[in-house]
C-alpha cells in the first residue's frame, strides 16, 4: 500500500509504507479531572452514543455514519498493484517505475535501491557495473552501519535529519532500522525531535516530500493530486498546520498534504527561509470552499474508500469538518476522538461496566479550560464540543482549586501548554488517592504538563504515570519507575490497517472503542506490576496486528465493511498486510 508521505513515519503497511502523522494526545485546549478511575479497556456500546456530540454540529435530521446505500459497498481491502505481495521474499519481482528501473535511475529510487546490497547478477542484468564499488554487503552490515553512524550524532535534530536522508535514498532499510531499533528511533522520527523539525523546517528543507496544495491551486486542486505518481492512494493525512502539537500555527511547516491557506504566525511570515505562502490564513468561506474542493477532488481521484486523517486542525475548524464529512467521506480526526473523545469514552466504559445511563456517566468527568472548571453556569459561551461536560458547580478558576474541589482519581492533560500540572496540583491530587493516576499527555517533551521525575517525586513515587513524549526511568527511594508512554501511535497505524483492510466505507466512533480495547488487551500483569499502563513499543507490531483486527471485526459487526469474504483470522490477515522491509531480489 501507497500513501502520500509524512514528516515521520511508522512501522507498518502493505507493499509500500504507511506513512501517518503520529501526533500524541496534545491539543484540544482541555485539561480533564476525572472523578472515575481510568480504565484502560474501551467500551463496545450501542451504536449512535459518541455520534451524539457529531449529530448536534451536523443537525437532528442529518445522516449518521451508518445510513449508508448498499450500492456504495463493493470492492475493498488492501491492493496489490504490482503484484508483489503475492510472491514469496524468495521469489523474484521487478523493479516497475514507469517503465523498468536499471543503472543510475535505479540507484535514486529509494523503492528499490539497496546500495552496495546488489548482487553480482543484479549488477550485471541492471547495468550497475561501475556505478557501485565492487563489495556487496548485506542488509544486515547495512543496518549497524548505519545505526553506528546515528548514534555519533549528538543532537537529536541531525539525526532526524540523517534518517529522512536514508528514507529518500533507500526506504526498506530505514524501515528496517525503525523496525528493528523503535524504542530508539521513535523519539527521532517522531515527539519530541519532530516538534523541532517542524519548527525548523524551512531552514532544514532540502528535497520536497508529500504534496502542498496552496490557495495559489484553488479551482486545480485535482489537477495537483494528479501530480503525485502513485496512483493506488489508499490513506492520506492532511493538515493545514494550524496546531501542530503544543507548538501552534507552523503553517506549511508540516506534511504529509498540508493545505497552505497561510499562517498567522509573524515570525513565519518573517523569516526570510519560510516556505509557505506569506498571506494570513483564510477564514470563513473561503476557506471552506478551498477545503471542500481538496475533499472532492480527493474522492473523484482516489475513490470512495481512501481513509483521510485530519491531523492537527485547530478546534474552530477540526469539529466542522468532521460533521461536515463524516457522513459522505471515509475520515477521522484523532486529536478530536482522542482529544475531546478521551472524556466520551471513559463515560462510555463507565455506563458499559455499571449499566448507568451515558448522561449520568458523563457528570463523573470533569473538564477544566483556560476559564476554569466547565460549569452549567458558563453553557452559554462554550463552544458545542465542551457542553456536554458542563456540570451543575459553583464556578471554580483554576486547576489547582478544581482539583481540590472536584477530589479527581485521574488527571489528564491534552492542553498543549507546558508545567500545568504544577507541584501544588500533583501534591493536591495525591492527597486523597493511594496511587494517583496523572497522564501528561501534550506534546512535544516542553510542553508536557509535567515531567516523569516530577510526577513520581511530588507524589513521593506512587503516581501511575504516563505521557505523550517519553521520558527516562525515573529512581525515587531506591524504586526504579518505568514512565508509560501514552501515545496515539499505539493506535493509529493499526486503526487505519483496520479500516483499509476491511474495505471500510465509514468511520464509526465504535471502531476507535474497538481500537482502544484491543490496545488494552495486550497490557499483561507483568506490566501492570512495573507501574505500566501500556505494553512496551518493542512490541508494536503485534499490537498493530491485534488492534487492526478489532478495528476489522468491529466494522463487519456494523456493516460497514465492504471486503468479501470476511477473512477467517483477521489477525493473522492483518499481519500478511503488513510491511516487510527486507530487500527482494530483482529480475
Amino acid at each position: 500500500m501507497r500513501t502520500l508521505r509524512s514528516r515521520f513515519l511508522p512501522l507498518l503497511a502493505r507493499r509500500w509504507q504507511w506513512q501517518w502523522e503520529w501526533q500524541g494526545g496534545g491539543g484540544g485546549g482541555l485539561r480533564r479531572a476525572a472523578r472515575c478511575g481510568l480504565c484502560g479497556e474501551a467500551a463496545e456500546e450501542e451504536e449512535g452514543k459518541m455520534e451524539s456530540i457529531m449529530k448536534g454540529i451536523r443537525g437532528d435530521n442529518a445522516p449518521c455514519v451508518l445510513d449508508l446505500d448498499d450500492a456504495a459497498t463493493v470492492g475493498g481491502g488492501v491492493g496489490d498493484t504490482y503484484g508483489e505481495d503475492c510472491a514469496t521474499e524468495e521469489q523474484l519481482v521487478t523493479p516497475w517505475t514507469v517503465s523498468v528501473a536499471s543503472g543510475y535511475n535505479l540507484l535514486r529510487d529509494p523503492r528499490y535501491n539497496k546500495g552496495l546490497a546488489f548482487n553480482e547478477r543484479e549488477r550485471e542484468t541492471h547495468y550497475l557495473r561501475g556505478l557501485l564499488p565492487p563489495a556487496i554487503v548485506s542488509q544486515e552490515l547495512q543496518e549497524r552501519k548505519i545505526m553506528h553512524n546515528i548514534r555519533q550524532y549528538q543532537l537529536p535534530l541531525q539525526k532526524y535529519m540523517a534518517m529522512m536522508d536514508l528514507q529518500e535514498g533507500n526506504e526498506r532499510l530505514f524501515y528496517k532500522l525503525l523496525i528493528d531499533n523503535v524504542e530508539e528511533l521513535l523519539p527521532v522520527v517522531y515527539t519530541p525531535t519532530v516538534g523541532e523539525a517542524c519548527q525548523k523546517y524551512g531552514s532544514i528543507f532540502s528535497r520536497p516530500q508529500g504534496l502542498y496544495i496552496s490557495l495559489k491551486e484553488k479551482g486545480k486542486i485535482l489537477e495537483v493530486l494528479k501530480n503525485w505518481p502513485e496512483r493506488s492512494i489508499q490513506v492520506i493525512v492532511v493538515t493545514d498546520g494550524e496546531r501542530i502539537l503544543g507548538l501552534g500555527d507552523l503553517g506549511c511547516q508540516c506534511l504529509p498534504i498540508t493545505l497552505d491557506v497561510g499562517t498567522n504566525n509573524e515570525a513565519l511570515l518573517n523569516d526570510e527561509f519560510y516556505i509557505g505562502l506569506r498571506q494570513k490564513r483564510a477564514t470563513g468561506q473561503e476557506y471552506a470552499d478551498f477545503l471542500h474542493e481538496f475533499m472532492t477532488a480527493v474522492k473523484q481521484n482516489y475513490g470512495e474508500k481512501v481513509l483521510v486523517q485530519f491531523e492537527d486542525f485547530a478546534n474552530h475548524n477540526a469539529f466542522e469538518l468532521l460533521a461536515k464529512y463524516g457522513t459522505t467521506h471515509l475520515v477521522f480526526n484523532d486529536d478530536i476522538q482522542a482529544g475531546t473523545g478521551i472524556a466520551e469514552l471513559i463515560a462510555l466504559e463507565i455506563s458499559r461496566q455499571t449499566k448507568a445511563p451515558i448522561e449520568e456517566c458523563r457528570k463523573k468527568i470533569w473538564l477544566v479550560d483556560s476559564k476554569g472548571l466547565i460549569v452549567s453556569s458558563r453553557k452559554e459561551t462554550l463552544q458545542h464540543f465542551k457542553k456536554p461536560w458542563a456540570h451543575e458547580h459553583e464556578p471554580v478558576g483554576n486547576l489547582l482549586d478544581a482539583v481540590k474541589t472536584i477530589k479527581p482519581t485521574v488527571l489528564i492533560g491534552t492542553s498543549g501548554k507546558g508545567q500545568t500540572f504544577t507541584q501544588e496540583v500533583v501534591e493536591a491530587i495525591s492527597s486523597f488517592n493511594e496511587r494517583p493516576v496523572i497522564f501528561a499527555l501534550s506534546n512535544p517533551t516542553s510542553q508536557s504538563e509535567c515531567t516523569a521525575e516530577q510526577a513520581y517525586t511530588w507524589s513521593k513515587g506512587r503516581a501511575v504515570f504516563a505521557s505523550g513524549s517519553p521520558f527516562d526511568p525515573v529512581e525515587y527511594d531506591g524504586k526504579i519507575h518505568v514512565p508509560g508512554q501514552a501515545n496515539n501511535a499505539y493506535i493509529f497505524p493499526g486503526f487505519g490497517l483496520g479500516v483499509v483492510m476491511s474495505g471500510a466505507i465509514r468511520v464509526h466512533d465504535d471502531m476507535l472503542l474497538a481500537a482502544s480495547e484491543a490496545l488494552a488487551q495486550q497490557v499483561t500483569q507483568e506490566n501492570f506490576n512495573k507501574g505500566l499502563t501500556y505494553p512496551p513499543f518493542s512490541n508494536i507490531r503485534k499490537i498493530s496486528a491485534h488492534i487492526a483486527a478489532n478495528v476489522a471485526a468491529k466494522a463487519y459487526e456494523l456493516g460497514l465493511a465492504s471486503r468479501r469474504p470476511r477473512p477467517k483470522d483477521l489477525v493473522k490477515y492483518a499481519e500478511s498486510c503488513m510491511y516487510s522491509p527486507i530487500y527482494r531480489n530483482y529480475r
